[in-house]
């Protein structure tokens, strides 16, 4: 699926990836802004992460809170037509996560698309990246621990205070456990995976029974150009197969394990979200357009009787997954990026496989509560959120895709794989449209701050091009 070949020769065109600069008297090891310095994960001692571990991170990463809100939204747009665009996203992950898993695999370090923008384009674009996905967390996180609360809130009441509180305890949560470490996140991930199919396979097959096929007809009642539209909110449920490229480091074996659990993930949330799509239009019909909690209705129709509390459970189930990935990977992203002198160099602990960025986590945390205080105080509800992160992950893929160019050799799948990807990721900056200018905004102050930095650090010659 992905090229595995660690260490193979770099495309043609692109210079070596992995020459070292020796350390010069006086200059601190770790932070020159050359493209062709080596990562510091690779080399290394490998992490302790499993494939079967990754496959629970990718899996909390995007079989997020999107299965929990997204199929009566994208229902309410195209109708069963949705269905399509839920497929069509499915077959658009297939060639982004074979890109992204050959090239974590190649270069394994916790800077992620960060480094494969640094190796492939230098490190203005390296440090657009990394902030563009460094930043795009915590209104992300606010978000989904948001919708978490939400669907608590809708089974024992209490509104927006309810909500409110529980988004917090999520935010706590799970900021505690990756403070704990990566085995314990990993261990814990692997527990929610694992918790989470079960749930939402029971909940689809409990209520299958009571599909119609007269609910999928008129299969496109909106028209089909509905389709695009109802794809462009389905977005925020596939974004996540970028997440796992700043914890490459940490697998065991990264060349092996990260295709392996990149293959089994694709699978696995692709089989669920279609089926969980399937269900919301076939056994709810027109209703589903006007449900606020989808999968509580299926959970109610398939185990007769009130199924709210359930459907909360598996709400704070998804919401801790998707959560828990992204705090771990924007945490060892900040690390790098202190390490790299992209952020302040007190960020830079935890940079290295095995280690726990504390620093850089608590600043994630920290932007998070603050991002979910302003939405709560201004009662501007979750889409500012939303749009923001979809942007700047939209953003993250194009430049991490384009790099797979330069750093993947000729005819590996990996490079093979980036073609499709290029084409999906061109339609997603479309779809995104205004979405955008959140990216575009911290790419015009990373750029400012990078021009900046440069004569005060002695950084290497400017960028090949």
């Amino acid at each position: 699926m992905a090229d595995t070949t660690s260490g193979a020769a770099p495309a043609a065109g692109a210079e070596p990836p992995h020459a070292a600069e020796p350390v010069r008297p006086g200059r601190t090891p770790g932070r020159p802004a050359e493209r062709g310095r080596k990562p510091a994960s690779q080399g290394r001692a490998p992490g302790g992460l499993t494939a079967v571990q990754g496959t629970a991170m990718y899996v909390g990463a995007v079989l997020g809170t999107g299965v929990i809100t997204l199929p009566a939204l994208a229902a309410d747009t195209a109708g069963p037509a949705s269905l399509v665009a839920w497929a069509a996203l499915v077959l658009v992950s297939v060639p982004l996560a074979a890109t992204f898993a050959a090239l974590g695999a190649r270069h394994p370090d916790s800077g992620g698309v960060s480094t494969y923008a640094r190796l492939a384009f230098g490190e203005r674009a390296a440090t657009v990246v990394g902030w563009c996905f460094f930043l795009a967390i915590p209104p992300g996180a606010a978000a989904a621990a948001l919708f978490g609360g939400a669907y608590v809130s809708a089974a024992v009441g209490g509104g927006t205070a309810t909500t409110t509180a529980t988004a917090a305890g999520l935010m706590a949560a799970v900021t505690a456990a990756n403070a704990a470490g990566l085995k314990v996140t990993g261990r814990l991930q692997l527990a929610l995976a694992v918790l989470l199919v079960v749930l939402l396979l029971t909940a689809v097959l409990l209520s299958l029974p009571h599909a119609r096929t007269d609910h999928l007809r008129p299969f496109a009642p909106h028209g089909w150009t509905a389709v695009a539209p109802a794809a462009a909110l389905l977005v925020w449920s596939f974004a996540g197969w970028e997440a796992i490229t700043h914890l490459a480091g940490e697998f065991r074996r990264p060349a092996r394990d990260l295709p392996r659990a990149t293959g089994a993930a694709v699978a696995l949330v692709g089989v669920l979200y279609l089926s969980v799509a399937f269900a919301v239009v076939a056994v709810l019909g027109p209703a589903a357009a006007d449900s606020d909690a989808p999968l509580g209705d299926l959970m109610a129709r398939g185990l007769g009787g009130p199924a709210r509390h359930l459907a909360a459970g598996a709400a704070l189930l998804l919401t801790l997954g998707v959560m828990n990935v992204y705090y771990a990977g924007a945490a060892k992203l900040g690390a790098a990026l202190g390490r790299d002198g992209a952020l302040p160099a007190k960020l830079a602990r935890g940079s290295e496989a095995g280690e726990v960025p504390r620093r850089s986590l608590a600043v994630i945390s920290a932007l998070g509560f603050a991002a979910l205080a302003a939405v709560t105080l201004t009662d501007t509800g979750t889409k500012p959120l939303v749009l923001l992160t979809t942007g700047s992950f939209t953003t993250v893929y194009a430049v991490g895709v384009a790099a797979a160019f330069r750093l993947l050799p000729h005819g590996s799948a990996g490079r093979k794989a980036a073609v499709p990807a290029l084409v999906a990721v061109a339609a997603l900056l479309v779809a995104s449209g205004p979405y955008l200018l959140w990216p575009l905004a911290v790419t015009a102050a990373a750029w400012l701050c990078t021009r900046r930095r440069r004569p005060a650090t002695g950084a290497g010659p400017p960028a090949h091009r």
